[in-house]
């Protein structure tokens, strides 16, 4: 390698480099706030209930322990593997959808949970990231054939099923979340915006009337409107995360000093850890959390523009469009400004099958970033890199499939849109 070379190799490795580690940096704050926040905000439930107030952090920390063999798993094997396993996940996730209508367990009116005792598994959760692999295997092996109804006419199709199903458990969030990643997926992808709007009219109409059939969900959006005016009913749990969230003031009462955790407010340390971060920490803490979720969205969009191959690409764009609708969907219904939805916070709420799984989708994210390069370049099959207008090669370690490779100037076009 020639001096040249090698100084020009520099700034791309350090690229990579700090994208990897600023991610992983900001995933792990998170993280570590998260326990500390479920301990706090379910100390004094688990006593109630196990006699020790140590009984959730303990399991939180289990799971945390497995969702970062996750995150290491994901980002330490080649994304061509996990390519290759797209489709059968899809397959898998969506017989596991079907079967918790069947056999699945119920708790607060919803049937969401394979498993029993402490084996539990959300298939929701799976469904996710199946959706956002299988999107971006199916528009890589097809970029550039024929018209976009043949190219994304099966992601369409994949994510309305899922989409029917997780609203039948019922889990209305989870579907917007889900929407929200396979809409970013297309949008990416290069999808236009006419069909991308009719596609949201569509779904927004659907979410409607679906929303309004039911009498539980129609009171619920009622309370949302006002809150205060149903504050002993069906608004009590916003109206709590109200008083909360202006309760902690600029600096908050301190961790460990809520009132919210002692019984006042349904579910603290899982969909409402936000209303209880907001007391404890304040309007500092508070700005903190979201600083952080807001990071995760540059650095995310930064890998997928730089991403060496269009499946990278939209598997990038899909992640950190779905952590970052999540968080958006469950903070904005805390503070009241969207209904409640039932979503947790991508890595602060407890539960183990949504942590996991985060942390996974997090591993093929740092996985991208790690191989990511100047922004504009795709990677060519013997490992040079070209520009964004000229023709990726076929192949590749990360390969894009089926058609063997990538057409950058189509990706960097839709990116470019993203932007």
């Amino acid at each position: 390698m020639t001096a040249a070379e090698t100084s020009g190799a520099l700034p791309v490795v350090a690229a990579r480099r700090s994208s990897y580690l600023f991610l992983v940096a900001v995933v792990s704050v998170l993280c570590i706030a998260g326990l500390v926040m479920v301990l706090s905000a379910s100390s004094v439930t688990s006593l109630r209930s196990f006699g020790t107030p140590w009984s959730y952090f303990e399991r939180q920390a289990a799971y945390l322990c497995m969702g970062a063999i996750a995150f290491f798993v994901a980002q330490g094997i080649r994304i061509s593997v996990w390519q290759r396993l797209a489709r059968p996940l899809m397959f898998v996730s969506g017989i596991s959808l079907v079967a918790v209508l069947v056999v699945g367990r119920s708790a607060g009116g919803a049937s969401r949970w394979l498993g029993t005792g402490s084996l539990q598994f959300q298939p929701s959760e799976l469904a996710k990231l199946a959706l956002v692999l299988f999107a971006a295997d199916v528009l890589a092996r097809r970029e550039g054939k024929r018209d976009w109804a043949y190219r994304a006419g099966p992601v369409v199709i994949v994510l309305g099923i899922f989409a029917l199903l997780i609203m039948k458990q019922p889990d209305m969030g989870t579907a917007v979340v889900l929407c929200c990643a396979g809409a970013a997926v297309l949008f990416v992808a290069g999808m236009p915006v006419l069909p991308m709007l009719g596609l949201g009219a569509l779904a927004a109409l659907g979410g409607s009337v679906l929303a309004l059939s039911a009498s539980y969900r129609a009171a619920r959006l009622t309370s949302f409107l006002n809150p205060f005016a149903h504050a002993s009913t069906t608004g009590y749990q916003s109206v709590q995360g109200l008083i909360a969230l202006g309760g902690g003031h600029w600096v908050g009462t301190g961790i460990g000093q809520s009132l919210a955790s002692w019984g006042y407010l349904p579910n603290p340390y899982t969909d409402f850890i936000f209303a209880v971060i907001g007391q404890e920490t304040g309007f500092v803490g508070s700005l903190l959390i979201l600083s952080l979720f807001a990071a995760i969205g540059v650095v995310g969009t930064q890998v997928a523009w730089r991403a060496p191959t269009t499946f990278e690409s939209l598997i990038a764009a899909g992640i950190t469009a779905w952590l970052l609708s999540q968080a958006i969907i469950n903070t904005a219904a805390v503070a009241g400004l969207l209904p409640v939805t039932g979503v947790p916070l991508p890595f602060v709420s407890y539960g183990g099958t949504s942590l996991v799984i985060v942390l996974f989708a997090t591993g093929l994210l740092a996985n991208v970033a790690r191989r990511c390069g100047p922004s504009g370049a795709r990677q060519a099959p013997d490992g040079r890199r070209t520009t964004s207008g000229g023709n990726g090669g076929s192949g590749g370690n990360g390969g894009s499939g089926g058609n063997g490779g990538t057409r950058a100037g189509a990706v960097a076009s839709g990116l470019a849109r993203a932007r």
